[in-house]
């Protein structure tokens, strides 16, 4: 009986290694395709604050370091060992768009601004535009029926014909006054 048992357990782990095997292998070059045609939601993430062309053309030598604040926003980044210095970075990643990096290095003397670099910012419709433009080619399903998948459905009622139905079919309601007389 000991050794029957034996027998079975090691029939039971050569099947049990076997199946493992053949599952690492079936998957093929069809199921590959179907896979990575499937793409998990990716969130869309933006980062920093957006800092259009007018913005910076709008800072003016000698402005405030509140002034450029109303202008361009709280600086995503600053530095303790960089006080004449803030930082602009913005970032965002949209599934099917292309991704956007861009920087802005704000420069102070003292309290005063002196001067922007960074990217080459885009103005406020170039950046909208540039939102809704997909990379790839998108497919765009077809939305008209046929008649025969019409014909599924019911016609619909006129509204005008059950309302005036409904109201000859209904006596009118009288309610009593709400004050007395």
């Amino acid at each position: 009986m000991h050794v029957q048992a034996r027998c079975r357990l090691r029939v039971a782990l050569t099947l049990s290694l076997a199946s493992l095997l053949a599952a690492c292998s079936s998957v093929g070059e069809t199921t590959r395709n179907a896979m990575s045609a499937i793409t998990p939601y990716k969130v869309e993430v933006v980062q920093g604050n957006f800092v259009s062309r007018e913005q910076v053309q709008a800072l003016q030598p000698g402005m405030s370091r509140q002034q450029v604040r109303e202008i361009l926003g709280t600086p995503l980044l600053t530095s303790v060992f960089h006080n004449d210095r803030w930082e602009y970075v913005f970032t965002i990643k949209r599934q099917g768009v292309q991704e956007q990096n861009r920087k802005l290095a704000v420069f102070f003397d003292g309290e005063r601004f002196v001067r922007a670099e960074g990217d080459e910012m885009p103005s406020e419709s170039e950046f909208v535009a540039a939102l809704g433009k997909p990379i790839g080619k998108l497919k765009i399903p077809n939305l008209q029926a046929t008649e025969e998948q019409l014909a599924k459905f019911p016609a619909a009622k006129n509204k005008a014909a059950d309302t005036a139905a409904e109201a000859t079919a209904q006596p009118q309601r009288s309610y009593p006054p709400l004050e007395s007389r």
